[in-house]
């Protein structure tokens, strides 16, 4: 026997074992006593599922399940079976999906609106490095049902309690965004509509190559240097807080849906002054968030 944990996954001793109960026990007692409620979902999804969500990257690092029986042996008959010929299933690469599913499955036998945990194991067919593992957990809380800010509002406060809880003596920093605004800085500064998904893909990489990097990049491909240096002094303009969303309002008239800084103003008031931890609110218009199927706040938490 092999007696090594596969590359990528991790053995937990009794001691390590004992830590991560006590601290999932926090994060659901929390999310628990804020009315969201606990489900559970299969590890193993339909390929035709996996392969038709948005997520990004993450559809390159799906562990595939082979077809079995009389079904393989007819897939491995053919002239030069693809991967999609001989996997049926896959395992879960994140706990978006299977909510999704899920909900479409019993949405007659849920509350609306539907206020979800979800703490499970999903698997990435990562290259196992530092920081990268095959399994891991994810912690999730959704709201589905409610398209108010309130939503947001709530999921932000919960977060931020738990993580408050957790790491008490620790600051940390809500960066918040809309895609909204994300697009329209982009259509403002002249880059072409159909070339978005591209432009934020490069934009996503300002926290590894910073703003030289991300401008050097943008250029590379093929965007005009007018469009480059607007967009990025743009950036330099805003500042962080609520100050900076009210100049992005003005800066981009004809640009944003009406609503979008107004919404993102009064959550970050709204959320300020009903915190419970010690944190930082900060807007910050390079915040990308890596999913197509983020379209409206979008946000991340930094300590």
């Amino acid at each position: 026997m092999k007696a090594t944990p596969v590359k990528g996954t991790r053995d937990y001793l009794p001691k390590e074992t004992e830590i991560r109960d006590f601290l999932q026990n926090i994060i659901m007692e929390t999310y628990s006593s804020a009315g969201f409620q606990r489900i559970t979902t299969p590890i193993i999804e339909d390929s035709v599922n996996l392969d038709k969500s948005e997520g990004g990257e993450n559809l390159n690092l799906i562990f595939k399940i082979l077809k079995r029986g009389k079904k393989l042996e007819s897939a491995l008959a053919g002239d030069h079976p693809t991967e999609k010929e001989l996997a049926d299933m896959g395992l879960r690469y994140d706990l978006t999906l299977p909510l999704s599913r899920y909900y479409a499955n019993n949405r007659n036998e849920l509350l609306s609106p539907f206020k979800v945990i979800q703490m499970d194991r999903v698997y990435r067919a990562e290259r196992p490095q530092k920081g990268r593992l095959r399994e891991f957990m994810q912690c999730d809380i959704d709201i589905i049902g409610n398209e108010s800010r309130d939503a947001e509002i709530e999921l932000i406060l919960a977060t931020t309690t738990a993580l408050g809880k957790i790491c008490p003596d620790n600051a940390f920093t809500v960066r918040i965004n809309d895609r909204e605004i994300l697009k329209g800085m982009a259509l403002h500064c002249g880059f072409p509509e159909e070339s978005l998904d591209q432009v934020f893909i490069t934009l996503d990489k300002m926290d590894k190559i910073g703003l030289d990097g991300v401008a050097a990049e943008m250029k590379e491909n093929g965007y005009a240097e007018e469009s480059v240096e607007k967009y990025l002094q743009l950036f330099k303009e805003i500042t962080g807080d609520v100050e900076g969303v009210r100049a992005c309002k003005e800066k981009l008239q004809g640009f944003l849906p009406e609503d979008a800084a107004d919404s993102l103003e009064m959550i970050i008031t709204s959320v300020e002054s009903a915190k419970e931890a010690e944190f930082r609110m900060f807007f910050d218009p390079t915040l990308v968030r890596g999913m197509s199927y983020y379209t409206g706040t979008i946000f991340e938490i930094s300590m």
